[in-house]
């Protein structure tokens, strides 16, 4: 039962957080990340989108792993992202380009990064419970 509410914790937050790749975008995203805000307006939105192709389709890979070592570890290090991810956000907030101030936008951020920290908790009391 565990294991269930564990993987549906893991797909939301995933799923919240590629919602909010699309919300990054009316929020123009690209402004705050270091790299990208050097660039102008056109290269840094064309950067950002390119850049998630190959990104979602490496983590879409790695999470849905045949491989359950690879499947589990990648897991893992997603859901310790969705954390890191909600903490760089609060971090880059105090920025003048930073434009996630609606409802919306934090819900998708930090409900991502909730749902992070509850998976990496459930996981450990999953394995806790197996030895």
């Amino acid at each position: 039962m565990l294991g269930n509410m564990t993987n549906a914790i893991f797909y939301l937050g995933l799923g919240l957080l590629f919602t909010h790749e699309l919300d990054a975008m009316p929020n123009h995203e690209w402004r705050v990340l270091p790299g990208l805000a050097a660039l102008s307006e056109s290269a840094g939105e064309l950067a950002f989108v390119v850049a998630h192709v190959p990104l979602f389709a490496i983590v879409i890979a790695f999470v849905a792993s045949l491989n359950p070592a690879v499947r589990g570890r990648a897991r893992a290090v997603a859901g310790g992202f969705l954390v890191l991810h909600g903490l760089l956000h609060f971090l880059f907030s105090a920025q003048d380009t930073y434009e996630f101030t609606s409802t919306l936008s934090s819900v998708l951020i930090y409900g991502a990064s909730v749902c992070g920290a509850i998976f990496l908790l459930l996981g450990r009391l999953e394995r806790e419970a197996l030895n």
